[in-house]
C-alpha cells in the first residue's frame, strides 16, 4: 500500500490534475481508509510544496495547480473524512476592510486547504463585525486575517477587539500576513501569530492549533 501513497503524494507535487481522483479512488478500493489516504498520500505531498516553495524552488503557479490536485482528491475524501471526523479543523479567512488585494490570501487559503483544513473563506474587504460572526457561526480553531495596505491593518486590531468584546478571543486563534504586517504590529494588536507568506502560514497554523 505504500506505493499508492507515494504515487499520491507525487501526483499532487506534479500537479496531475486529471489524474489524482482516479488515484484516489483506486487506494480506497484497495482497502485504504480516507484518513491514511490523507495522512499517508496527499498531506506528505502537500507538505514537500510547501518545502519547494519557500525555498524557491516551486512558484505560485505550480503551488496554485498542486494545491488545485489537492482540493480534487478531497472532493473524494470529504464525504468520508466527515464520517470519521478527520482534519485538522477550521480556519476562517478573510482580506479586511478597505483592502481588495486577494492572491495571496487565495494562495494560502488553498495551501490550508491541501494541508487538511476546513477553510471558509469570506473573500475580501471583510468588515470586523463580519468576520466576528463568521467566528460564532463556524467556530473554527484559527481566524486568519490579510492586508496588503497600511491603511488597513488597523482593521485587523479592530477585528480581534471584537472578538474580546464578544467574550470569544480565547476561542480562536488569530494569525495575520500581509507585505505591511511586522512582528510588532502582531503584538501590539495582540494576535497569536505572524506568516510572512503562504508557505510559512501552514506552518504557523499548524503549530497554533497543534497539528
Amino acid at each position: 500500500m505504500s506505493g499508492v501513497y507515494g504515487r499520491l503524494s507525487e501526483a499532487v507535487i506534479e500537479g496531475e490534475l486529471k489524474e489524482i481522483q482516479r488515484l484516489t479512488e483506486a487506494a480506497l478500493s484497495g482497502g485504504a481508509a480516507a484518513q491514511q489516504v490523507l495522512d499517508e498520500g496527499l498531506l506528505p505531498g502537500m507538505d514537500e510544496v510547501g518545502k519547494r516553495f519557500k525555498v524557491g524552488d516551486m512558484f505560485i503557479p505550480e503551488v496554485l495547480l498542486s494545491a488545485k490536485t489537492m482540493a480534487a482528491a478531497m472532493e473524494v475524501l470529504k464525504p468520508l473524512l466527515a464520517k470519521g471526523g478527520g482534519g485538522r479543523g477550521t480556519v476562517v479567512i478573510g482580506t479586511v476592510q478597505g483592502d481588495l488585494h486577494n492572491i495571496g490570501k487565495n494562495l494560502v487559503a488553498m495551501m490550508l486547504e491541501g494541508a487538511g483544513f476546513e477553510v471558509v473563506d469570506l473573500g475580501i474587504d471583510v468588515k470586523p463585525q463580519s468576520f466576528l460572526e463568521a467566528v460564532k457561526e463556524h467556530k473554527p480553531k484559527l481566524l486568519g486575517m490579510s492586508a496588503l495596505l497600511t491603511t488597513t491593518m488597523p482593521r485587523m486590531g479592530e477585528t480581534i477587539r471584537a472578538l474580546e468584546e464578544a467574550g470569544i478571543r480565547s476561542q480562536v486563534k488569530v494569525m495575520v500576513g500581509g507585505a505591511p504586517v511586522t512582528q510588532e504590529f502582531v503584538a501590539k494588536i495582540r494576535a497569536d501569530a505572524y506568516a510572512a507568506n503562504a508557505g510559512t502560514a501552514v506552518d504557523v497554523a499548524k503549530s497554533l492549533v497543534g497539528g
